[in-house]
């Protein structure tokens, strides 16, 4: 498996790729792509850890997995193709932006612009069996992205972590909230947000703002 992330991450990370449960993986993940159909394409694993450095990383997004319907995914959390439908939960992410800063819903839900302003687009899992959603859930993704939130609680400062649904907010552990902002919120797919607990959280106004306060370019949602 090749690791395609921006030198940047190879610092805090290097280790991680010596362990023997990243060989594990690594081999798992090279099976199930010779064998099965997965998503995202291969060379975009660690798309979240090659648009977005370390350097100029600013805010972090905790998904679950990635799309596993064909031509989706592409590595961003969320995030899906350019000329893709958007799935459910990017909707309501669009719309909370919309409500929030008055932003009309893009047509286009590639997030890339997002990871290139210093947003990681972090999926616990990063890769996943088409048609089969979490099937790739506890082969050791989780215990490298976990390392990877654990490094940036510890080597950096004042990054926001918005933790959307019980999934992500159990990540909380591993960020030092004396150093770092959390916003959490219900989870944007539908069976959450039409139950009140995503929409109005105004979390991209509350990230802009918390990055001004710290002297820190705002996103452009």
């Amino acid at each position: 498996m090749t690791l395609n992330i921006h030198p940047s991450w190879n610092k805090y990370l290097h280790n991680e790729f010596k362990k023997p449960y990243f060989k594990s993986l690594s081999n798992y993940v090279l099976d199930e792509y010779k064998n099965h159909q997965c998503f995202p394409p291969i060379d975009e694993v660690f798309t979240a850890l090659n648009r977005c450095s370390f350097d100029n990383l600013k805010v972090v997004i905790i998904g679950q997995d990635p799309y596993h319907g064909l031509n989706q995914a592409n590595g961003l959390c969320f995030s899906v193709n350019d000329e893709i439908a958007h799935p459910p939960s990017l909707k309501n992410i669009f719309k909370e932006i919309e409500s929030d800063l008055g932003i009309p819903s893009p047509l286009s839900g590639n997030l890339e612009r997002w990871a290139d302003q210093g947003v990681l687009l972090l999926n616990a899992t990063l890769t996943v069996r088409g048609n089969l959603a979490g099937s790739h859930q506890n082969k050791g993704w989780e215990i490298f992205t976990n390392a990877v939130i654990a490094s940036i609680s510890e080597h950096k400062k004042d990054v926001i972590f918005l933790l959307w649904g019980g999934f992500a907010k159990k990540k909380i552990n591993l960020i030092n909230s004396q150093k770092h902002q959390v916003l959490t919120s219900g989870h944007p797919s539908p069976l959450s947000a039409n139950r009140g607990y995503w929409f109005g959280n105004k979390h991209f106004s509350k990230t802009n703002s918390l990055l001004q306060q710290a002297s820190l370019e705002p996103i452009i949602w």
